[in-house]
């Protein structure tokens, strides 16, 4: 197993930590005498880090393989959709958005599995990057202002929340649009009806 398929790996391992520490009620909020809040945050920006750092690695040192082509995506939406669970079941985000945001992963991936199958790529769009972007900041932002509902971290974690969900819906649709387009450039893989 090369670094980056290392690196995308340790993104999976990280999720139950994740959710472990932010539904458990620890005595004084504290994990080892550090608040709770920020033990979840420091394991969420480690394991988003990661979501950078083996796309880089995988491409400086040319080790892009079908394994982490597949992998990373799959770890990317298990990370953020335990962690927007997670924030749900804290009642830090609205269940609507969060079964939007999951829902279009779902049906992206789907699409995605079907292009796979048939050797059709097609490429994150900007929009897409855009929506990783908001929400990695969104659950960041409702980790640290979970205990302060009317502060500045809730603030910027919702108006980032509604960025995710929008970016979400667009890039959704996009995806979608692609996707009927490259099946419509290239024969039909489906057997031609029996006579």
């Amino acid at each position: 197993m090369n670094l980056p398929n290392a690196l995308t790996l340790s993104r999976i391992f990280f999720v139950p930590l994740l959710v472990v520490v932010l539904l458990t009620k620890f005595e004084g909020r504290l994990v080892l005498g550090v608040s709770k809040e920020l033990v979840a945050a420091a394991i969420f920006g480690l394991a988003s880090l990661t979501d950078w750092l083996d796309g880089y690695v995988a491409r400086r040192r040319k080790q892009v393989t079908p394994l982490g082509q597949m992998m990373d995506p799959l770890a990317d939406k298990l990370l953020t959709s335990a962690a927007f669970i997670s924030l749900v079941q804290m009642e830090l985000a609205p269940a609507w958005m969060v079964a939007v945001i999951i829902g279009r992963e779902l049906a992206v991936t789907a699409l995605r599995s079907i292009n796979y199958s048939r050797g059709v790529s097609i490429p994150a769009s900007p929009m897409g990057k855009v929506k990783m972007v908001a929400e990695v900041v969104a659950i960041l932002a409702l980790i640290l202002g979970g205990r302060q509902p009317s502060g500045g971290f809730f603030v910027i974690g919702r108006a980032a929340l509604w960025v995710a969900v929008i970016t979400a819906v667009v890039s959704g649709v996009d995806y979608y649009r692609r996707f009927m387009r490259s099946g419509q450039s290239r024969p039909s893989d489906l057997p031609e009806p029996r006579q």
